[in-house]
Parts: C-alpha cells; sequence; structure tokens
C-alpha cells in the first residue's frame, strides 16, 4: 500500500512541477528515486543507473531519428518560406465566409506532411491573426482553430502520419505508421466534422453578437519566458525557433506541397512494399540486434521518407535557403531537448514498472474493460497523458510499462495489434491538452492570449472532441476488428 502511495505522490508531484515550469530533465530521475523511497529496501543507485538510464538509452536509439529528421524538415520548410506559401495559398482559395476552415486545413496539411505544431503555430498565426481581424472574427477562436488541424486528427489519427505519436507505438506492436488505415480516417472525418461543427457555432455566435475581432496588441510571435518553460515536448524545442525574414519570392504552393506529398507517398512505399521486399534475414544476427522486420520497418519507412523529402525540399528551395548549413544546425539542435525529455518520461516509466508496488496497479488496469484490452489500453494512455502533459510521453510511459502485457492480451481474444496501435496513437489525444499541456500554453503565448480568453473552446476541439473520437474507434474495432 505504501508503495502504491508513492507511485501515486512521484506522479502527482511530476504533473504540478512541470506545470510551474520545472523541466522533466530534472524531475523524471527525481520523481522515479522519490517512488522507489517508498518502497523500502529497493536499491536506489541501481534503479537509477541500470533501469532508469537503459530505459532512456534505449528510447533515444531507437527513435533518435525521427525527431532529429522531422525538426530538420519542418525548420527546412520554415526558412525556404513553404509553409507560409501553403497557409496563404489555402487560406486565399476559401476567402472570407470559410476563414476558419481555411486556418484549420492550412495547420492540417502541414502537420500531417511531418511540420512540426510549434512551427505550424508560428506560420500560421500571423496570417490568421490578419485575417480574422479583416473580416471580423473574434481573435479568441484562432488558437482552437490551430489546434483543431496540428494537435488531433493529423498527429493520431490519419494513417501514414510520419508524428512521433503514430511512430511509438510500431515497435511494440510491430505495425506500420498506415496500421488500420480506414479506422483511422473514420476517426480523423469524426474529429473533423465536430471540430468544425464547434468552431462555425462559436463563430456564428460571435458574429450574431457583433463581437468582432477584439481590442489586441498583434505583435509578431516571439519565443517568450513562459513558452521557453512550456515548449520542451512534442518533437520541437522552441528556444531554437529563430525566426528569419521570408525570403522574396515564396515558393508556389505546389513547390511547397511536394515535399509533404513525397512524405506521405514514400512512408507508404518503403512500409508496405519496399521493405516487406527485402532480404531481412540478417536481423536475425546479434549485432543486429536478434529482432525480427516487423519490429523495425515502420521506424525504417519513416526515417526513408524525411530522407527523400528533405534532399527533395532542399533542391526545390536552393536558392531560397540562403543558410542552408544554418536552418539544418538549428532543426538538428531543436531535435535533442524533445527527445530528451520524452526518453526521461519514458525512464521514469520503466523504475515505476519495476517496482513491487506497479504489480498491483498493474492488475487492476489490465482489468479494465473485461477481455476487451481497447478499453483499458485507452484508459491508461489518455489518464498518463494528462499527468505528464505530453502525448509521446504519457504514451510512452504506457507501453513501456505494459506493452508487453496488452500484446498478450490482445493475442489471447484475437484483437487485432495494428487495431492497438491505432487506439494507441488515437488515446493520445484528448487529456493530454489540459491546460498544464506544452503545446497549449505555447499556442496561447505565440497567439498573445489567456487561457480565461480562448481555453475553452481549445477544451472542445482537442480534448472533448478526441475523446468521444475515441470511444467510437473502440466500439467499431470491437464490433468489426481492424479495417
Amino acid at each position: 500500500m505504501v508503495g502504491i502511495i508513492g507511485v501515486l505522490i512521484a506522479l502527482v508531484l511530476l504533473m504540478y512541477l512541470a506545470y510551474r515550469g520545472i523541466s522533466v530533465l530534472i524531475l523524471a530521475p527525481l520523481m522515479a528515486v522519490l517512488a522507489v523511497l517508498f518502497e523500502w529496501g529497493t536499491p536506489v543507485m541501481a534503479s537509477f543507473t541500470q533501469i532508469f538510464m537503459t530505459a532512456v538509452g534505449g528510447f533515444i536509439i531507437l527513435y533518435f531519428p525521427l525527431f532529429l529528421l522531422g525538426a530538420i524538415f519542418g525548420k527546412l520548410m520554415d526558412d525556404s518560406g513553404s509553409a507560409q506559401s501553403i497557409a496563404g495559398w489555402t487560406i486565399a482559395r476559401f476567402g472570407r465566409r470559410r476563414s476558419v476552415l481555411a486556418v484549420v486545413l492550412s495547420c492540417a496539411v502541414l502537420t500531417y506532411g511531418g511540420v512540426s505544431l510549434f512551427v505550424v503555430a508560428f506560420a500560421i498565426y500571423p496570417i490568421a491573426a490578419a485575417l480574422f481581424r479583416e473580416n471580423g472574427i473574434p481573435k479568441r477562436i484562432i488558437p482552437a482553430a490551430i489546434a483543431l488541424g496540428a494537435f488531433t486528427f493529423t498527429m493520431t489519427a490519419l494513417p501514414g502520419t510520419p508524428a512521433i505519436q503514430n511512430a511509438i507505438p510500431m515497435p511494440f506492436f510491430g505495425t506500420t505508421p498506415f496500421a488500420a488505415p480506414f479506422l483511422g480516417i473514420i476517426t480523423a472525418a469524426i474529429m473533423f466534422t465536430l471540430g468544425m461543427l464547434w468552431l462555425n457555432r462559436q463563430y456564428r455566435v460571435a458574429m450574431e453578437r457583433q463581437e468582432g475581432y477584439g481590442d489586441h496588441e498583434d505583435s509578431n510571435p516571439q519565443a517568450d519566458r513562459m513558452m521557453r518553460e512550456h515548449a520542451e515536448g512534442e518533437g520541437f524545442d522552441i528556444a531554437e525557433l529563430n525566426r528569419k525574414s521570408m525570403p522574396a519570392d515564396l515558393p508556389g504552393f505546389w513547390i511547397a506541397l511536394l515535399p509533404i506529398i513525397i512524405v506521405i507517398a514514400m512512408n507508404y512505399l518503403f512500409s508496405m512494399i519496399v521493405i516487406p521486399a527485402m532480404d531481412t534475414s540478417y536481423l536475425d544476427l546479434p549485432q543486429y540486434g536478434e529482432t525480427e522486420v516487423d519490429a523495425v520497418k515502420g521506424i525504417w519507412a519513416i526515417i526513408s521518407a524525411l530522407v527523400i523529402s528533405i534532399a527533395a525540399l532542399s533542391l526545390l528551395n536552393r536558392k531560397r535557403l540562403s543558410s542552408f548549413i544554418e536552418t539544418v544546425d538549428a532543426g538538428a539542435n531543436a531535435a535533442v531537448l524533445p527527445i530528451f525529455n520524452t526518453a526521461s518520461l519514458v525512464g521514469f516509466g520503466a523504475v515505476i514498472a519495476s517496482l513491487a508496488a506497479f504489480e498491483i496497479i498493474r492488475s487492476g488496469v489490465m482489468n479494465i474493460g473485461g477481455e476487451n484490452p481497447l478499453i483499458s489500453l485507452a484508459i491508461s494512455v489518455n489518464i498518463l497523458a494528462g499527468i505528464t502533459g505530453s502525448a509521446s510521453g504519457g504514451m510512452s510511459i504506457a507501453l513501456q510499462t505494459l506493452g508487453s502485457g496488452y500484446v498478450q492480451v490482445a493475442q489471447d481474444n484475437g484483437v487485432s495489434l495494428e487495431l492497438m496501435h491505432r487506439v494507441t496513437t488515437v488515446a493520445t489525444g484528448g487529456l493530454d491538452s489540459l491546460p498544464h499541456n506544452g503545446a497549449i500554453i505555447t499556442l496561447l503565448s505565440i497567439c498573445k492570449l489567456t487561457h480565461r480568453e480562448s481555453y475553452k473552446d481549445i477544451f472542445i476541439t482537442a480534448v472533448v472532441v478526441p475523446l468521444f473520437s475515441l470511444v467510437v474507434l473502440i466500439i467499431l474495432g470491437t464490433l468489426f476488428g481492424s479495417f
């Protein structure tokens, strides 16, 4: 009982102190040690060096290329003007009556193509602010529109997204980025539709009240103190996002969009055709980890897709990228802090899983939902994502501590591992967007708005709607299996 209390205290302190701005790099090992101290006789130093650090190293070894390449790709899209070109073209095509839809779709296209949500928020906000001001739409709706397009269905539900949320489950379940594709598309459609219905309702109510844009001092977004304290999680380090003046000639829409198309197309080609056709028998050898291709093909596919897309993006914009080495360096530097933050949370989860008290917690969690592991999986991932304020962090802890158990239960009950993958990714989007989430705090800071002004709409579009979509996904998966 004392051990369980220690685990709960460690989790609560992790959430509270992270919200207060203390780095997860410091908190995760400290809270892990605190939990160990509640279990008398458990060696503290061995838990730290042999469990915590081993788990941290394993996560970095597996996922560092994805963080690195994703950050470089996003920085190149930003500095080349490609992100701004896509946003401008989309907004220009939809015009005044569909301004909210234009912002959502602009964010969706960029994040589905692998551009960091922080880059997207920086790129879209100035355009959205000008559009909303011109058309008398309340500025308070902008964060929710960006959140719907950048934080929800493109990051978790749509098959093939190179987002880290879609990559982390692959080694655990032996799946690809395109796991349960049609279920993912249906879930994404529900998120998009319900989110737009809410935002359009808010827009109509504001128009009827003649609310207008509001009295705001709009300045260029910059990485202020609050953003630097909190924006450390989902694939980017805000401190490395040094804004540059845009190239004089922005790339055309199709030139800007082509690298994103390449990411998705190459991802599918490598994961579904090229890698399965390769002779990978050498993976049985000790020097290659004595593993199977199913455990690595998803990671290999995303790496290959991002490398090719980065090369294409660089060639297409070689004249616009006046400081190419500086851009790549900034992107590479931006990958370091996020992966270490997430890896530290994985280490925390590994230590918790090693404690005797966790067996009681594990049994209780695994029994939720009876013989349907989808329910237990969804609840555990969502709660941990909410506690940590991080989709990838919550998912990593859940899979690190319970992943093997879920695989076994799924196999025993005939539940598809592809379905398990999709439920896991969708479950990361929901409670992760509670007020203490770093991405939410950063988004509001970029928009120069407060939680009081804008969080209600964010809560509906990024918490309530994804949770409802998750319930529908579980029901469909339970009734019809993976498809």
